[in-house]
């Protein structure tokens, strides 16, 4: 029996257990043994997250391919996982060291830390597995992975190794984004870009041969500069190659401010002759612009910061070589100031020199290091490198031949552009936490890279007893000893970037290296959902590795969703105030309801504006769903063995059967081109418009009558059409749909492995598996599967002419009562004019329920419409409504032209704010994109009050 109140949590945690005590989502299951897999993998979340918009909106949409799939009696694996988050962790477990007043990381050692972080693991890690159950995922949690498993952890050495070998991975002394705070380099994606108000810094550069004269410009050059701090690596300026400003000035020197150094003045395109003074400096250690320049001439790479962000002078030897004793001592002034300190200390000396020119404001963004905060330095320092050129060039190669595409397929573009620019991968992090990389150092810092301690020590000893640094008896013994060989080689300190180990996620998950059947069964995988800012990240580099070790794309499909932002369309941040937790939607409106919203707002290329009401509002469905099938379950319908609604003689059920059949078609050719908001848009006018306010309220009749064939018939086909919505919403709302299923159809077996309505020419391959649909659930039997299988193919363009005119006529009434303000109380009349046989036999069936359903006080029969009706087109003929001495047509019109006036003005209004070049450019972009919808809604608006004004002229 269906409780009288839908409540969601309750339900939800039920279906949860239910579906774990099942197994119900494992991959693998013994009937399925021979059907064709359907393999997704999640998007790994780190280990120290918890559940935001993007990870909702992501996995509802993998949530609703899975289930999608498993009805369709796919084996499917949707393959769960935590990443270890490198920096994230180990920053948690460092503040908590903190806030117990423990030793820190340093004091406690490496081995005792990382002990410490995975206890932490053990106890607090995975929260985020939790919420996604609490979201519904059907992932196979018996194979939960994690990045830093054992297994996952023997691919990332082998990956690595087998690079490695192939010269793909190298050890360079590169620009890295360097963090001062966390003492690591870390990735782009870490990077954060901060809008700041600073300033831009005018210097003169004394040139070569000329007696320096702040009030003469032909004896420097003005460069300008936002980091005055690094102009003391500063080792060229340069100016574009075709500013005649400097064209005799190329190939000569300037002096450099404040340290008396020699530098170039050299031509090159990057400098911009309409920015600035058209002089650049270049700082090749400092700047990732400055260090490509560097290349390009030949320049020395000073750097003049240390690790922590301070100046590094006095101790650095090549750079003191030669400098004037002024410039010694001031470098003895500097050393080991912080960069901003260091900062104001030089631009007040090369103002008390006569080197500052001028200081202007200067807005401009500067990258800040998202979890630490604090500014990001470009930092020369030696690292481990990964050769992403060669690898890339397969995987622009899988995506221009069509063996992989992204859908919206705009997104290719952004693919191709980051990979045909695409720069060394720098793998190497200077953490604890990670796959620590497996290199080893001699003595003489001799590299051995392999897949085991043992290994490297076995290649050392051979090596060095061959270059005759050890005898071969010192080789044996050390062989025989490890005693005798501590401190003989070293490992690297360093951990892999997080990103090595998740590029390597579609095969190490399945087992790779070492589970070969697995790999074999469920690689490549079918499609991939993601956001499109780690397209670049994890996209391309597990297209890069699939391609290279397993000689396949890791997926044919890459679906990008867009962003969920707030109700306005601003982007969610914590400093906005406007983030939306999804836990707390979950717990005010249920995980349905969420799931649903995100799923009827995923338009393709189109970010999601997501407000709490909109939630509301697809509750509000939920209930009504619950409320139709206790409505059902109320009046005694149930469905009977071997049910068949083809073979249905009541045109009311022979209509919904084809308005199902419809449905089916429509929502599953939306699913199969990722088309989610079609999907769930059709399923909710079904469901609400089509089975809920016209099915049930044109079968009450009959439900509610005497005991006949056509009742009991029309009993059937409630129940039958009820379990077809709820198989076709179950990978929406799998919670309520799953609850519904077991309480109304009375069955055990459970509806997120029932079988889909489908058409049979849709998948020709999968017919033999539907056998195995009632092998593995004895409460589905072959009737049930035949009746869903022809559900979808069933069509009657007969019951539709006859329920679709009943629909369209009462709408079209409907909706003219609206627009004329016409009171429920008021009764109208109908004339039907000029209408065929059909349609006037179709009227006298029908008459009792349109009187109701339109509020007419009769239907009558005319040639012609009478003077003063307005006139409305139902599929082809007239239906007039003669509202004389109904309503005042001349007060109404005088109405609609009020309201036609202001909706012109309010398009008026929101073209002339669109089209001021000033307002666009300067508006938040949520405040542009609400002036545009604005005018979509007045444009609708207006097109209703012309399409009124038309009815009331044809009724004048």
């Amino acid at each position: 029996m269906i409780e009288k109140t839908y409540q969601p949590a309750e339900i939800e945690t039920r279906m949860s257990r239910l579906w774990e005590e099942a197994g119900a989502f494992n991959a693998g299951r013994p009937e399925r043994r021979d059907a064709k897999p359907f393999t997704i993998v999640i998007p790994p979340p780190n280990v120290t997250g918890s559940l935001h918009m993007g990870h909702a909106l992501n996995n509802t949409l993998q949530d609703i391919l899975c289930r999608f799939e498993r009805m369709r009696g796919r084996d499917v694996l949707w393959q769960p996982g935590t990443d270890h988050a490198g920096i994230a962790t180990q920053m948690v477990v460092e503040r908590q060291l903190m806030e117990r007043q423990q030793p820190g990381r340093r004091e406690m050692g490496r081995a005792k830390f990382l002990e410490r972080v995975w206890q932490w693991k053990a106890e607090s890690g995975g929260v985020i597995v939790n919420q996604l159950k609490r979201l519904g995922a059907s992932c196979d949690w018996s194979r939960e992975r994690f990045t830093m498993d054992e297994g996952l952890s023997r691919a990332v050495i082998k990956v690595f190794v087998a690079l490695h070998r192939e010269g793909l991975i190298y050890k360079d002394k590169r620009l890295v984004n360097w963090d001062p705070a966390l003492l690591t380099a870390i990735s782009d994606l870490e990077v954060q870009q901060v809008e700041v108000k600073g300033h831009l810094w005018y210097l003169r550069y004394p040139l070569e041969g000329k007696t320096f004269n702040p009030d003469d410009p032909s004896t420097f050059i003005v460069v300008a500069t936002t980091r005055p701090e690094t102009m003391l690596g500063d080792t060229a300026v340069a100016v574009h190659p075709d500013d005649e400003r400097y064209t005799d000035l190329v190939g000569g020197h300037v002096i450099l401010p404040l340290v008396g150094r020699k530098i170039p003045i050299v031509a090159d395109e990057y400098s911009d002759p309409e920015k600035g003074s058209g002089a650049v400096k270049i700082t090749p250690a400092h700047d990732f612009n400055d260090f490509e320049v560097g290349k390009r001439h030949g320049l020395p790479q000073i750097s003049v910061l240390d690790q922590e962000g301070c100046l590094t002078l006095s101790s650095n030897e090549d750079y003191l070589r030669g400098l004037p004793e002024g410039a010694l001592m001031f470098a003895e002034e500097l050393q080991g100031r912080d960069r901003f300190a260091a900062r104001k200390l030089i631009v007040s000396r090369l103002e008390e020199f006569g080197f500052l020119e001028r200081i202007e404001p200067n807005t401009h963004m500067v990258p800040h290091g998202d979890r630490s905060g604090v500014v990001i330095e470009p930092y020369l320092t030696d690292q481990w490198y990964v050769d992403a050129k060669t690898l890339a060039e397969p995987a622009i190669a899988a995506v221009r031949s069509g063996a992989t595409s992204f859908v919206p397929k705009n997104w290719e573009k952004t693919y191709f552009e980051w990979m045909e620019n695409i720069q060394p991968w720098c793998v190497s992090r200077q953490l604890w936490w990670g796959h620590q990389i497996p290199a080893w150092y001699g003595p003489d810092g001799k590299v051995f890279v392999a897949e085991t301690e043992e290994e490297a020590v076995g290649n050392a000893l051979g090596y060095y007893a061959e270059q005759e640094v050890i005898t071969p008896e010192q080789g044996a013994e050390m062989a025989r000893d490890p005693a005798k060989r501590e401190g003989f080689i070293t490992r690297d300190e360093d951990v892999l970037d997080t990103w090595f180990s998740s590029a390597l996620w579609p095969f190490s998950t399945l087992g790779w290296p070492d589970d070969a059947a697995d790999v074999e069964r469920y690689y490549p995988t079918d499609v991939l959902v993601t956001g499109f800012d780690i397209i670049f990240f994890w996209v391309a580099r597990m297209m890069m590795m699939g391609l290279h070790f397993m000689k396949d794309v890791p997926f044919p499909t890459v679906y990008i969703h867009a962003l969920v932002r707030d109700e306005k369309g601003a982007k969610m941040s914590k400093s906005k105030g406007n983030v939306i937790d999804p836990l707390h939607l979950i717990d005010d409106y249920g995980a349905d309801a969420l799931r649903f919203t995100l799923a009827a707002m995923a338009a393709q290329g189109r970010d999601i504006k997501l407000a709490a009401g909109r939630v509301e509002g697809y509750r509000n469905f939920a209930t009504k769903l619950w409320n139709a099938c206790r409505f059902a379950e109320m009046n005694g319908c149930a469905l009977p063995p071997g049910f068949d609604p083809a073979k249905a003689t009541e045109t009311l059920n022979r209509w919904i059967a084809h308005e199902t059949a419809l449905a089916a078609r429509e929502i599953t050719e939306a699913i199969e081109a990722y088309r989610f908001n079609d999907a769930a848009g059709t399923a909710y006018r079904f469901v609400w418009n089509v089975y809920c306010d016209w099915y049930l309220e044109l079968a009450k009749p009959v439900l509610m009558g005497e005991d006949s064939a056509a009742r009991t018939e029309t009993r059937a086909t409630v129940a039958w059409a009820r379990d077809e919505i709820l198989k076709l919403l179950h990978p929406f709302m799998p919670f309520i749909t799953e609850e519904l299923w077991a309480v109304t159809a009375r069955r055990d077996g459970l509806l997120a492995l029932a079988p889909w309505p489908r058409k049979t020419e849709l998948l020709p391959e999968q017919l033999p598996l539907l056998t195995g649909f009632a092998e593995g659930d004895p409460s589905i039997t072959p009737a049930i599967i035949a009746a869903s299988e022809a559900s979808a193919d069933f069509s009657d363009p007969a019951a539709e002419a006859e329920i679709g005119w009943v629909v369209d006529l009462v709408t079209a009434i409907r909706s003219v009562r609206a627009e004329m303000n016409i009171t429920p109380a008021t009764l109208t009349p109908l004339v039907l004019a000029g209408t065929s046989t059909e349609t006037q036999a179709r009227a006298q069936r029908w008459n009792d329920v349109i009187r109701r359903m339109a509020r007419l006080a009769d239907i009558s029969l005319a040639d012609r419409a009478p003077e003063g009706a307005v006139q409305l087109l139902v599929r082809g003929e007239v239906a007039a409504l003669p509202l004389k001495g109904v309503i005042d047509l001349t007060a109404e019109r005088a109405r609609l032209d009020k309201e036609l006036a202001k909706a012109e003005a309010d398009i008026k209004r929101v073209d002339a704010k669109l089209a001021n070049e000033k307002f666009v450019a300067n508006a938040p972009e949520e405040i542009v994109e609400e002036e545009k919808e604005k005018r979509e809604a007045a444009t609708a608006r207006k097109a209703k009050i012309l399409e009124a004004l038309e009815r009331l002229k044809n009724a004048a």
